[in-house]
């Protein structure tokens, strides 16, 4: 007669419910990327992993409105209250994107109390990209 498997995630072992509000997690990125449609906030601890993230669309916002000031300020309130609750006091931020909610989240995350450590603009440039191939000779 074969042993029964032990499932692991059972209410015998004792862990109910999730384990990711039991992180502390001191130190984090903000990363913010406004474009002209949406505005996505992504909180992730020092080694990239997403701790929490919202956008203006998941905040309810539809259509143009998602581009605005407002949506993104929302959005970025949404995102940091979470890890707040987790413990994270400090805090860079990388912002990219040429959309109208960059100041307005970024003002949403000076407000939460997160002490940040520097505010980063990785917006990429464009520069004609590198020297195309020579032109083929048949």
């Amino acid at each position: 007669m074969a042993k029964p498997i032990p499932r692991i995630g059972s209410r015998r072992n004792g862990r109910i419910g999730s384990r990711k509000s039991a992180r502390r997690i001191p130190k984090g990125v903000i990363h913010v990327q406004a474009s002209f449609n949406n505005t996505i906030v992504t909180v992730t601890d020092v080694r990239g992993r997403v701790v929490s993230w919202s956008s203006a669309g998941t905040c309810g916002f539809r259509g143009t409105r998602r581009g605005t000031p407002f949506a993104a300020q929302t959005a970025a309130g949404n995102a940091i209250r979470t890890v707040v609750d987790q413990g994270m006091q400090r805090a860079e931020v990388m912002i990219k994107g040429p959309g109208l909610g960059r100041d307005a989240a970024l003002r949403a995350i000076r407000r939460s109390g997160i002490l940040l450590s520097c505010v980063r603009d990785v917006t990429p440039m464009p520069h004609n990209g590198c020297r195309p191939p020579k032109k083929r000779r048949v």
